[in-house]
């Protein structure tokens, strides 16, 4: 057979295209082999699209695995989450401390076992960012590039007094850290400085600019005053007084910080992430103009897109950064509109009902932070997308191309010969409700309950094989550990 499998009556996006193309495309060996009018005759296998969108697999770059479920565990569970919503392959943050392996040390003890606990449990493909919070994994940036494949690392810029869901005087024990280190803008600096020696480094020539750094940009300093600000002046404590308690202009001071330390360490490739309000993409515009020579990209949430602090179902919604009021909601889809948002990514959490809701239920302070909701990327950024004039190819731009382009996925991304087959197909012709019940992730809940939706995920695959048939998961899981970056298909 010259195709393994032909898809037939598919409405193809292309990122970045005016429009859809209704035509057949072929794969074999697990890549795109051909688009036009193909012979069925030719194919092991044909599936009739029935005239659905087929969308590239979703690059879902922010994601949590293992950060409060076993790594292993939620690596099954999030994975068949993330292959409803259409993402074929996913990238986790993972980091020494409190929470994900609840462990310190260097990664090149720690990383071999993240990488056996999530062997063989994931129905889509991953990769990791790592955090370096020792003074030591700074030194490891090079071994963690060419020994395990991760060319982009984090800073939480929050950690600096903050734990993961409010203030905190001991950070040491948090982050696991020695007596004579902190974590802090020195150390930020340093991370920089390491990150952009390994740009240097000739071993890495050929790839360089797929080595980055991201950042979680609030300022600790700015959160603790107005928590402390909030809680004194009573009054509920909802989603509201979140928000308010991590107000925007400390994510517009940070991203100020962090663009300059940028500029003094010569570091170009930066990730400012899931900026939540209009005051932090406005200082990050401002930042791009001030610094032309750095190499910026801009994050936003499905969160913090389709959500508000009124919309949210409940205290489910506490996140960082917070959602945010209307107002803000409408502003980043101001700056999507305008092309000033480089992808769309979920920020996924799984955190379970037992463990996200403190005592009282209904304080959002003793709350654990963060929500699961890749399932509801790209169903979601296309609901609330196309209403407001964004282009199926923009949306592909968004949530494949432009991240896969980034973090070194250079395989993935878009439909065209030479690249990986991941695929998803999504019916656009009939609204649905979202219920928490009827996702694969194993969070009870969703801040997204009741929300109307304007397209389903109805298929997805990856190289060539079905995760995802007719809305359920199928099969075992198959996703395997990608190492970046990935070679650029033939001829490109």
């Amino acid at each position: 057979m010259t195709y393994d499998l032909i898809v037939t009556n598919a409405r193809v996006v292309t990122p970045g295209a005016a429009d859809v193309a209704l035509t057949d495309v072929g794969i074999k060996d697990g890549k795109f082999s051909e688009l036009g009018t193909l012979d069925p005759a030719e194919a092991g296998t044909v599936l009739d699209a029935g005239g659905k969108l087929l969308y590239p697999g979703v690059v879902d770059v922010h994601q949590h695995w293992g950060i409060y479920n076993d790594l292993t565990d939620d690596a099954n569970t999030e994975s068949r989450a993330s292959a409803q919503g259409g993402v074929t392959t996913g990238i986790t943050y993972i980091r020494t401390g409190q929470y994900y392996l609840n462990r310190t040390g260097p990664y090149a003890e720690i990383f071999p076992d993240v990488l056996k606990q999530t062997d063989g449990h994931a129905y889509v493909d991953y990769a990791f960012h790592v955090a370096p919070i020792l003074k030591r994994h700074i030194d490891e940036i090079p071994a963690l590039i060419s020994e395990f494949g991760v060319p982009s690392f984090k800073i939480f810029m929050f950690y600096g007094s903050h734990g993961l869901h409010g203030r905190s005087s001991k950070q040491e024990s948090f982050l696991m850290l020695p007596d004579d280190e902190s974590y802090d803008f020195a150390h930020f600096e340093f991370v920089m400085r390491g990150i952009q020696a390994a740009r240097e480094d000739p071993r890495f020539a050929g790839f360089a600019d797929a080595i980055s750094l991201s950042l979680h940009c609030e300022t600790a300093e700015i959160m603790r005053a107005y928590t402390k600000i909030v809680e004194d002046a009573g009054g509920p404590r909802d989603l509201a007084a979140y928000s308010a308690s991590r107000p925007p202009h400390s994510e517009g001071l940070a991203i100020t910080i962090a663009s300059y330390l940028a500029h003094e360490t010569e570091l170009p490739n930066i990730n400012l992430l899931h900026l939540s309000s209009r005051k932090a993409i406005e200082a990050a515009m401002m930042m791009q103009a001030t610094f032309p020579h750095v190499n910026f990209r801009r994050e936003v949430t499905i969160g913090h897109l389709v959500a508000d602090i009124s919309t949210a179902s409940g205290l489910g919604g506490k996140v960082n950064p917070p959602l945010r009021p209307r107002e803000d909601v409408e502003a980043l889809w101001e700056h999507v509109l305008a092309g000033n948002f480089s992808w769309v990514t979920s920020d996924h959490a799984c955190c379970k009902d037992e463990m996200k809701f403190g005592d009282p239920r209904d304080d959002v302070f003793t709350a654990k932070s963060g929500f699961g909701g890749t399932e509801y990327l790209l169903p979601g950024l296309i609901s609330e997308g196309r209403r407001r004039g964004l282009s199926h190819g923009q949306i592909a731009s968004l949530t494949s191309w432009n991240p896969a382009q980034r973090f070194g996925l250079f395989s993935k991304g878009t439909v065209a010969p030479g690249y990986d087959a991941d695929f998803c197909l999504v019916d656009d012709t009939s609204s649905w409700t979202v219920h928490a019940s009827d996702s694969e992730s194993a969070q009870e809940y969703s801040p997204f309950e009741g929300f109307e939706l304007s397209a389903r995920v109805t298929d997805t695959y990856l190289r060539g094989s079905a995760v995802l048939k007719d809305g359920a998961v199928v099969g075992s899981p198959r996703g395997q550990y990608v190492r970046r970056p990935t070679a650029l298909p033939a001829g490109e």
